[in-house]
Order: structure tokens, then sequence, then C-alpha cells
């Protein structure tokens, strides 16, 4: 069994939450992952304290391995030159060096892709094609019956609510590209609520026996939940089963972060669930 912690939109600067960042760490420690995943925004104005405070948090995870891309309050807003010449100075720093990464771990590949694209989109993102041919590459040297996992900030399918929120331009292509690499898992944030879902949800695809399980997590540190997660924080765990995936859906209330919502997905090459398979309960 491997699971997956993931987090997202922490937001450090005057939208965070500390109380919240403290019940979420309990919460992890707790669920013992084998990897935490936190899909960007690590601040809110991309300053110098926001990041230091964002990377004391990240130290308190140690020693599980984190995985974690930019988003786009991770570079400068304001501060214009900043923005076109140096976006990423703070967020190398202090919190990756790299923007696209590859992190291996015993039975996963997970890629991390930096959607964020300070020059072109200040709010929405960009996924270049280069960025495509780098996990494409990644996920050939993995060895057959890992799960693959991808990691970006920016959405490929919107929540299914009044928002409205538009996906990242040419996500049809890239869920395609996706589903060529065998990819189980589409993990990102963004939208400061959660949707689990399947990429046929939104789009048929050029394979429609199966898609790609596609999970986004709200804001887990801060007051900016919106939609029905309106002033809400939350997180989600994700364990992996040689027959499925199980994704659990934790809300913050009075007391801690608790699981919210369960959902199940088969997992390659299963093309269904076992229906007598007993559901994997959340450890809390």
């Amino acid at each position: 069994m491997l699971t997956l912690v993931h987090a997202s939109d922490l937001h450090f600067g005057k939208p965070h939450d500390e109380g919240a960042a403290e019940d979420f760490l309990e919460a992890a420690a707790r669920v013992a992952p084998d990897l935490v995943v936190i899909s960007g925004d690590f601040t809110q104005r991309a300053k110098v304290h926001e990041f230091e405070a964002a990377r004391r948090f990240l130290d308190r995870l140690a020693p599980t391995p984190v995985v974690v891309t930019p988003g786009n309050h991770d570079v400068p807003l304001y501060r214009v030159a900043e923005r076109l010449f140096d976006p990423y100075r703070n967020y190398r720093a202090h919190i990756h060096p790299e923007l696209n990464t590859v992190t291996r771990i015993p039975g996963a590949t997970v890629v991390s892709l930096n959607t964020a694209a300070p020059r072109r989109a200040i709010v929405n993102g960009r996924l270049l094609p280069g960025q495509v041919d780098f996990a494409r590459q990644a996920f050939q040297k993995a060895p057959e019956g890992e799960v693959r996992v991808v990691v970006a900030h920016h959405h490929l399918a919107p929540a299914p609510d009044y928002e409205g929120d538009s996906p990242l331009p040419r996500a049809r292509q890239i869920l395609d590209a996706f589903e060529a690499m065998k990819v189980d898992l589409v993990l990102g944030g963004h939208l400061h609520r959660a949707y689990i879902g399947n990429s046929l949800d939104v789009y048929p695809g050029a394979d429609r026996a199966r898609g790609i399980v596609i999970v986004q997590s709200g804001t887990t540190t801060s007051h900016r939940g919106r939609a029905r997660e309106r002033e809400k924080n939350s997180f989600n765990v994700i364990r992996a089963s040689e027959a499925g995936f199980d994704v659990t859906h934790w809300m913050r209330f009075p007391g801690g972060f608790r699981p919210f919502s369960r959902h199940r997905f088969p997992r390659r090459p299963h093309f269904w669930l076992d229906a007598d398979a007993p559901v994997q309960e959340a450890r809390s």
C-alpha cells in the first residue's frame, strides 16, 4: 500500500491560518504517508519572509519526502521588474532550486511540472510542450506497474460548480498526452476547493475506456476557500493498492482535520472495481 498526502495553497502571508497549519501537520503525522505533495501557492505575495515561513513549515514534515511545485502566487505580482526578469528567485532560494522535478519512491514516479506563467498569464497558467516531453522522458524510465503521478498547480479540469473556472490552455491535448504515458493521477490546486474525479468527466479523450484520476486540493492553510469550501480548509489522502486508488477528502472542523468523503477508482490494468473488496479505512 502506497500512501500520499496531498495539500495545496498554503498562502503564507496575510491569508495564512496558523491554526490550520498546525492541524494539518498533526493530521499528516497521523496518516504517516510515504510522500507529501504540496501543489503550489506557498505564499501570498512571493515575499522573502513568507517563503521563510513556508520553508519552516516544510521542514516540519521531515523525514517524509515532499514534492512541490510553484503556484501563480509564488511569483511577484506588483514587483514588475522582478516578475519579468527573475520571477522564481525567492521560490528557488527557499522552496526548491528546480521548477520541474522527478521524484522516485518505491512504487511510484512523481513528475512535478511548473504551470506558473509570470510573463504571460498572471493568474492562469501554461504547460509548454517541452514540459510534456520532460514528463514523457521521466515515465519512460519508470518500471511497469509503478504508480505514475503528475503534479501541477493549475487545473486540467474545472470543479463541477457555479464558479466556471477555465482549465489550462490545451488541456485536452495535455490529457491525451498523459493518457499515452499511462499516467494514473494528476494532482493540483489553484481552485481553493476540492475536485476528485476522472478526466472523462470533462473530456471523452482519445482513449475512452479509463481516463485519468484527477485530484484537486482545496486551500489547506488559508482563509481563501471558494465556492462550497468558502472559509474552509482541506487536503487529500490517496492510497494506492494493486487494484485501485482510494482518495479520502479531509476537511477541517473544530478540533482538527477529519475524513469527509471517500472516492474509489480502479487502477491499471483493471477497468472496474471488485464489488466485494472492502474500502480502505482512513487512519485517524
